[in-house]
């Protein structure tokens, strides 16, 4: 079957890795389904993958890819759940939880095959494309504003980096929530596009914003670290879950942070439920993830290197080539 793979590990030049091509269909195994694909996201996460972080060289080949949506075995429309190991099913009762790519072939493909337990319905009124966004950068948003930040309707949020998965879902999410939120970005024209899905205001980063924020949604990491900590008011809570800029700022805030009370929470995808739960709110509500482009397998190197580049606004989506 036809997938776009990592072959090799270069931490510098990831994209050197990338391989498209023939690979092995998935064997059937016990406790476990094969989902045909129709449609998977791209994330960070593969680039990172490239990189060698969560994949070791002894693992290579490996097939790229954590989201998808498709058709299991039995013809239901299904969403894919990324996180492995979480709840042994599939998995021996000590294996240590990962995510798909880190241990098992992922979702660049035709066919991938997942434990049963991590197959959720799709709802009807997304669309494959729509709903392979969810699995990874959206679960990870809705898990940072709604169960480590805990905000509620009424509360202020600032998102940093507005353009990217997470950070875009954060905004969409946020506004369908009752959320005042704020965002960032050194791009104008994605600043406008985040005012476009909701947020009240969108500033270049490091700006003063007119109020302190209850919480932070931080995904950039070093280049914004000390604008975050600043920007809470005395008890609010900063949840970051990437570093795409790097993981080392230059000044950590820490006198600020135990003077304020302030809270650092690191969040790391979601579970099974939190998906479910945010399939549902996306039925109900109408919200739907920000796509920007769609594109054949068989040109994955083109999303790879926007995804790279950081030339994109929401997520980019991958279907099998005809």
């Amino acid at each position: 079957m036809f997938a776009a793979y990592a072959a090799r590990i270069d931490p510098d030049q990831p994209l050197t890795g990338l391989e498209l091509g023939d690979r092995p269909a998935p064997e059937a195994r016990p406790g476990w389904s094969t989902v045909t694909v129709r449609a998977a996201s791209l994330n960070h996460h593969d680039l990172w993958s490239l990189r060698g972080v969560g994949l070791s060289q002894d693992r290579l080949p490996m097939i790229l890819g954590c989201d998808a949506a498709g058709v299991d075995q039995d013809g239901n429309e299904v969403v894919v759940h990324s996180v492995i190991g979480q709840s042994g099913h599939g998995v021996g009762p000590k294996e240590p939880r990962s995510i798909l790519t880190e241990r098992y072939q992922g979702t660049f493909a035709e066919q991938v095959t997942v434990p049963t337990w991590n197959i959720l319905p799709k709802p009807a009124g997304l669309s494959f494309a729509e709903a392979a966004c969810l699995p990874t950068a959206w679960l990870t948003a809705y898990r940072m504003l709604f169960t480590n930040a805990g905000v509620r309707p009424g509360d202020s949020v600032l998102v940093q980096g507005a353009g990217g998965g997470v950070a875009t879902a954060a905004i969409v999410l946020g506004k369908a929530a009752g959320l005042r939120v704020f965002a960032t970005s050194r791009d104008k024209a994605k600043r406008e596009r985040a005012v476009e899905l909701g947020a009240l205001e969108a500033y270049e980063p490091g700006v003063r914003l007119p109020q302190r924020v209850d919480a932070v949604i931080e995904t950039v990491g070093a280049a914004t670290w000390s604008h975050s900590v600043k920007s809470l008011r005395p008890g609010g809570t900063l949840v970051i879950s990437g570093a795409t800029s790097g993981d080392r700022p230059t000044h950590a805030e820490l006198t600020r942070i135990f003077f304020l009370e302030l809270k650092v929470v690191g969040s790391t995808m979601g579970s099974k439920d939190e998906l479910e739960d945010l399939l549902a709110f996306c039925a109900t509500t109408g919200v739907r993830p920000v796509i920007d482009e769609v594109l054949p397998l068989d040109r994955a190197r083109e999303g790879f290197q926007r995804l790279e580049s950081g030339d994109l606004f929401g997520k980019i989506v991958l279907t099998p080539t005809a």
